[in-house]
């Protein structure tokens, strides 16, 4: 059954952007862990170099996806794509559409009228398949929802100490996770929680 994931790469302490708003740290996995290269596609492509087990993890976490949910402040670190996100279509939570944009041929969408819809459009546009989600302040909203069905997170083998964290404001808490699966990579332990309804 179609799924909204989050996924994100994050410290072990919790996050997922140093104060400055950089990821170096917690990105390093997917440059610098291993020899097995990794394509990207999409309008910016991109070429990853990981460990077998981290590829394997990523080419069937990738394959499930049909289209991603984002927020603006992700969308305008990754400078848009270049128009065109790797998973399919992408879909932008933000208050005004930016200057500029939509540009012909994009696969870049903006919503302005909520998670719920976000979240409706993105799985339309998924055709049957999972929408993933980026972005920490948009996976606190899908939580606090109850709109999200799994975590997926990449515990980076660093310590930021401060920054952007993950799991900020999270509202009804405890939220009870189901059991875990783990893959074991090079310098990034690979985790997937599914998160119970209640």
């Amino acid at each position: 059954m179609p799924k909204v994931i989050a996924i994100m790469s994050m410290s072990l302490d919790g996050y997922v952007a140093d104060l400055d708003d950089g990821v170096a740290e917690v990105f390093d996995w997917y440059a610098n862990s291993g020899d097995v290269a990794i394509d990207t596609g999409g309008g910016d492509p991109m070429t990853f170099h990981v460990s077998r087990p981290s590829a394997d993890h990523l080419h069937g976490l990738i394959a499930e996806l049909g289209a991603v949910l984002t927020g603006r402040r992700t969308f305008d670190k990754a400078n848009g794509w270049g128009g065109r996100h790797a998973w399919g279509p992408a879909f932008v939570l933000t208050h005004h559409v930016p200057d500029g944009w939509p540009r012909p041929g994009s696969t870049v969408h903006f919503v302005t009228d909520g998670i719920e819809s976000a979240v409706r459009q993105a799985r339309a546009a998924a055709g049957g398949r999972s929408v993933g989600v980026h972005g920490a302040d948009t996976i606190q909203q899908l939580l606090n929802a109850g709109l999200l069905d799994e975590i997926s997170v990449d515990i980076a083998s660093v310590l930021l100490g401060s920054g952007i964290r993950l799991f900020d404001r999270l509202a009804g808490t405890p939220f009870v996770l189901g059991n875990p699966t783990a893959i074991n990579g090079v310098g990034v332990t690979h985790l997937r929680y599914p998160v119970r309804k209640t």
